[in-house]
């Protein structure tokens, strides 16, 4: 399953949270405070423009797009008169908010950094917020080191959450009323920050690896069962399956995530063997 991405689009500022929805990729673009969508033949266009930088994104069942915003560490939701506060995370995270993965009901799991990383300051360790349709919020897991790219399984019944700071894919049993229990290491990924996931119809899990040019396939255990080169050289910090048959891995790439560096992110694509599954 060894392959080399090709680009798509360039001359993005930092590309990141990218979901296959409705025959086309959308993703957010934090130095930009933009949300976009590209099209398989590469067709680029705006989203929404926010005033903050936006993360996590996910549709409600009623197709209400949701939005992260970092910075001000809300859930926006996107109706026709613009974006509006569904859940204020504040009282419930510390630093920046970020990647986020909706459920078939509408429940959003949204992580945070959990410490001032742009700041340079010590890991300390976060909760995972659940925010229900109606916008009440609560956090429903805790001890968590940078909780980033989540994915839950076909059935809604497991959750995988990578912790970029743990070096580790970490999975919880998800209940009827979307409470969290049994965690567990679905994989350990040694001396690599693994950020975006997505998941496959074997149940495999292919993670961006944040500190290397390459995105990672494993089964739960920690096997490596694929690897895809970023073609660019740049490092990966998120993918997703997508395209006609879910057989085409989009990755976000950049050569950094501090903003002021070099204004070179990329949408990158190659085509691999099993299709996408999960949410």
């Amino acid at each position: 399953m060894d392959a080399t991405t090709t680009t798509l689009a360039g001359d993005l500022g930092f590309p990141e949270g990218p979901r296959w929805h409705e025959g086309r990729l959308v993703f957010s673009d934090f130095h930009d405070r933009r949300v976009r969508s590209l099209t398989p033949d590469g067709d680029l266009a705006t989203v929404l423009d926010l005033d903050d930088a936006p993360s996590g994104l996910g549709w409600t069942p009623e197709g209400t797009l949701l939005v992260v915003a970092m910075t001000r560490r809300v859930l926006l939701e996107v109706t026709g008169a613009g974006p509006v506060v569904r859940a204020d995370l504040t009282g419930l995270t510390r630093s920046r908010a970020n990647d986020m993965v909706v459920d078939a009901a509408g429940r959003a799991y949204v992580g945070s950094f959990g410490f001032d990383l742009v700041g340079g300051a010590p890991v300390e360790p976060t909760g995972l917020v659940r925010v229900d349709p109606d916008g009440t919020a609560s956090v429903v897991a805790d001890d968590l080191r940078f909780p980033n790219g989540m994915a839950l399984t076909d059935d809604g019944r497991t959750l995988v959450v990578a912790e970029t700071y743990g070096a580790r894919l970490t999975a919880f049993d998800v209940a009827g009323d979307g409470s969290l229990s049994g965690r567990r290491v679905f994989a350990g990924t040694p001396g690599l920050a693994p950020d975006g996931i997505c998941l496959d119809a074997e149940g495999h899990v292919w993670f961006a690896t944040a500190r290397t040019a390459e995105v990672l396939r494993v089964r739960e255990g920690g096997e490596v069962t694929g690897r895809v080169a970023v073609g660019s050289g740049s490092l990966s910090y998120a993918c997703t399956l997508g395209g006609a048959d879910g057989r085409t891995l989009f990755v976000c790439t950049a050569p950094t995530w501090a903003e002021g560096g070099p204004r070179a992110g990329r949408i990158e694509v190659a085509t691999v063997d099993v299709p996408r599954a999960g949410l």
